[in-house]
């Protein structure tokens, strides 16, 4: 006759792993070290899972072709353009139809300094890099999708347009304050 177990008892000490074992199919992830929200003590950490599939800033980040500063001042340029963007509007049809229009909301402080700052990235990063990194932080393109688009390819150009984004971060990690300059 087989003995019967005894069950260890609840220890609460001791950390509940909360990992995701199922991800979707296609799902391209990577590690990261975050504050833990369930956290007892303050600065605990806990490593999640984020997405990186359309996300070309974070899988630079997370594979280690850009280190913390160029990630916080593309993260930084990336919420100035949030902020000041002033697109369309969805049309609410559960409103009531009025001739004429809505008077457009004036413009925030917020939205004001978020151009301002924009303002001086483009005049910092040049034509051409300001472009660069409007295709790669806004639109999300890969190096690959920008030569194409510019009719230039093949690996040269690709390591060309990777090599110049990452200056192109660099300044940024100047111009926020992320980074300071090399002596």
């Amino acid at each position: 006759m087989a003995r019967a177990r005894r069950k260890k008892p609840h220890n609460p000490a001791k950390a509940h792993d909360r990992r995701s074992r199922d991800l979707p199919r296609n799902a391209e992830v990577a590690a990261i070290e975050v504050d833990d929200p369930l956290g007892l003590e303050p600065g605990d950490k806990i490593v999640t899972l984020r997405s990186i599939r359309n996300d070309p800033l974070g899988r630079l980040h997370s594979h280690r072709h850009i280190d913390e500063a160029q990630y916080q001042g593309g993260r930084a340029f990336q919420a100035d353009w949030e902020k000041a963007e002033r697109g369309p509007r969805a049309v609410d049809p559960t409103r009531e139809y009025v001739d004429g229009g809505e008077m457009r909301e004036s413009i925030t402080e917020g939205q004001r300094k978020a151009a301002l700052r924009l303002n001086r990235a483009e005049r910092e990063l040049g034509a051409d890099g300001s472009a660069l990194v409007h295709d790669v932080l806004v639109q999300g393109m890969t190096m690959e999708q920008i030569g194409q688009r510019r009719g230039l390819r093949g690996q040269r150009w690709i390591d060309y347009f990777a090599r110049r984004f990452k200056e192109c971060l660099d300044r940024l990690a100047l111009m926020y304050g992320f980074a300071t300059e090399k002596r």
